[in-house]
């Protein structure tokens, strides 16, 4: 496999390896598998309102997620608040500064228009002005923005395969990324899949480790980037990020098995990030369903009313149980504001009879603490 590593040597830290040695059989099964589930996103019709929701949703974990995994101690909740308020002018503390300029390096990403007759070539100048906007006006220690590092640093731990220490200086630096940038765009790794193109970027980024901080998160927006070469929907392609939080200790440890073997075989990280997209794939196909089904609920729950089969007050109340994800006690439709402003002038008798008229036509039901919440299984008979 000889042919598949090119060996660069560096002043100060040794040769450094690009390879595209792996296990084919396997890799090509991950993506036969990626494309598969994929292709059947693309043929749900997907309407803008839905498109919408589930980019700003989907961007706003993938955010907390590449954030979380360098440390920052934002909860997802808290990412979501200081996004939901980024044009409000608002002073913001450094952790909150990172969540702001990493939605501007995905505005960034996103807004670079990638041509669908010709594959894109990464260069310099993208990677450097994603990390400057990533770490500008953040105190990242011994980090100038945009600008290679010329110190040695060290990355890792124990716990997850042992430290790893980069190419040292920017003597080193310099021409390894020239390298790289001729690797990546060669001919070789343009008659690859997209995908694998994106996760070598991801993971040589990462081992280069150019700048002084910020490589990570660099790492992976350029990996979002490059998977938009694959005609993959944009807030797919950042989903990855959310996938290594979430599975950080396997994240680290593809890194580590790929990084430490004889033969520079890459197949440990080109695994692991296929399983991430595939798993991301599935998670977005189920969140298109869901939210087809919550919309075809309320297409039926309108019939019914059209139809009188149930009253304005009873619609009202699966309005507010589709809204809200809201689940029930008898008491609490008197008891809570939402439910309150439809049953305040109504008696408990007859709001009783509505639970039970709503329990017998199967459009709510009793989960398992024992409180009503809207029924899906409806749908069901339709299908049967």
């Amino acid at each position: 496999m000889e042919s598949k590593i090119v060996k660069i040597p560096t002043y100060k830290s040794g040769p450094f390896a690009l390879s595209l040695n792996y296990d084919m059989p396997k890799i090509r099964e991950k993506l036969i598998e990626a494309r598969s589930i994929y292709s059947s996103i693309r043929a749900i019709p997907i309407l803008p309102q839905l498109l919408t929701q589930l980019e700003e949703e989907l961007i706003k974990r993938s955010i907390f997620g590449t954030a979380a995994i360098e440390g920052n101690p934002l909860s997802e909740k808290e990412v979501g608040k200081v996004l939901d308020e980024q044009k409000a002018n608002k002073e913001l503390n450094q952790p909150e500064r990172q969540i702001s300029n990493l939605r501007n390096a995905y505005n960034a990403i996103k807004a670079i228009v990638i041509d669908s007759s010709k594959r894109f070539m990464l260069d310099e100048k993208t990677i450097k002005k994603i990390h400057s906007i990533i770490t500008t006006g953040v105190e990242e220690k011994n980090n100038d923005p945009g600008q290679y590092r010329n110190i040695e640093i060290k990355v890792g731990d124990a716990a997850h395969g042992g430290i790893y220490t980069p190419p040292k200086i920017l003597d080193d630096m310099k021409p390894l990324m020239k390298e790289f940038m001729s690797w990546i765009n060669s001919d070789e790794l343009l008659r690859e899949d997209p995908a694998v193109r994106a996760a070598l970027a991801h993971y040589y980024l990462a081992l280069i480790h150019p700048f002084g901080n910020g490589n990570g998160r660099t790492a992976r927006a350029i990996e979002a980037l490059l998977l938009k070469d694959a005609r993959i929907k944009f807030f797919v392609c950042v989903m990855l990020s959310n996938y290594y939080y979430k599975n950080i200790d396997d994240y680290f440890r593809a890194f580590s098995l790929a990084e430490r073997n004889d033969t520079y075989d890459v197949t440990p990280f080109l695994e692991f990030f296929l399983n991430g997209l595939i798993f991301s794939f599935k998670e977005v196909r189920s969140k298109i369903f869901a939210w087809i089904r919550i919309q075809t609920l309320r297409d039926y729950h309108r019939l019914l009313l059209s139809k009188k089969d149930i009253p304005q007050r009873q619609y009202d109340l699966l309005a507010i149980l589709i809204d809200t994800n809201e689940s029930f006690e008898l008491k609490e439709l008197f008891e809570k504001d939402i439910f309150r402003m439809i049953y305040r002038e109504v008696s408990e008798r007859t709001a009783r009879r509505d639970v039970e008229e709503l329990a017998d036509k199967k459009l709510i039901e009793l989960n398992k603490d024992n409180r009503y919440q809207l029924s899906e299984h409806v749908l069901n008979q339709f299908s049967e």
